[in-house]
C-alpha cells in the first residue's frame, strides 16, 4: 500500500555489515535476526541522534571520540562504521570498560576488520588519563558515579558534543 513506507535505516536491513553480523545481530547474508531487531533499531536511532550532533563537530580532521562504559561495544561499533565506512571521516575513537574479556574481545572485532583508529581499553572512568581532549563523549548506561565522571571528563575537555544517558 502507498502508506505503507519501508522505515529507512543508516545501516540497513538487507544489506551486511560486517560487525552486526560478528556481533550476532545479522545473518552474514545481512537479515537482521528477528530476536535483534530491537538492538538493529537501537543502533539505527542512536545513529541518527548522532548525526544531529555532527555539526557541532570540527568538519575536518581526526574526530576524536570517546565511549565510557562501552560494554559490548554494539554503539561504539557503529559509530566508527558510520564515521569511518559511511561518512568516509577520520576517527580516533576509545572505548573504555571495566570487563576485561569484553575489552579483549572488542579489540579483536576491530583487529579482524581493519578498524584502524578504533580501540578498547580496560579501566575506571575516574583514573582515565588517556588524553587531555576529546570532541565528543559518549555515556550510555554507565552504573553509579561512572557517569559524573565521564561528564566531568567532557567539560575539563571542553567536549563538543556530549552524549549521555546515565543508568541508575
Amino acid at each position: 500500500l502507498d502508506h505503507n513506507r519501508k522505515k529507512h535505516y543508516i545501516i540497513e536491513d538487507g544489506k551486511p555489515c560486517d560487525f552486526l553480523i560478528k556481533l550476532g545481530v545479522m545473518s552474514p547474508e545481512g537479515k537482521v535476526f528477528q530476536k535483534h531487531y530491537s538492538k538493529f533499531r537501537q543502533i539505527n536511532r542512536f545513529l541518527e541522534i548522532a548525526d544531529d550532533s555532527f555539526r557541532d563537530l570540527p568538519s575536518q580532521g581526526t574526530l576524536r571520540i570517546i565511549d565510557f562504559g562501552c560494554g559490548k561495544s554494539y554503539l561504539t561499533f557503529a559509530l566508527y562504521y558510520y564515521l569511518r565506512v559511511l561518512k568516509n571521516r577520520d576517527v580516533a575513537i576509545v572505548g573504555l570498560d571495566l570487563k576485561k574479556d569484553v575489552i579483549v574481545h572488542c579489540n579483536e572485532l576491530a583487529k579482524k576488520y581493519h578498524y584502524e583508529g578504533l580501540s578498547f581499553l580496560h579501566g575506571d572512568i575516574a583514573d582515565y588519563t588517556g588524553t587531555d581532549s576529546a570532541d565528543m563523549v559518549v555515556t550510555l548506561h554507565a552504573c553509579d558515579t561512572a557517569t559524573d565522571y565521564a561528564l566531568e571528563k567532557a567539560l575539563e575537555w571542553d567536549a563538543k558534543v556530549i552524549l549521555s544517558v546515565p543508568c541508575c
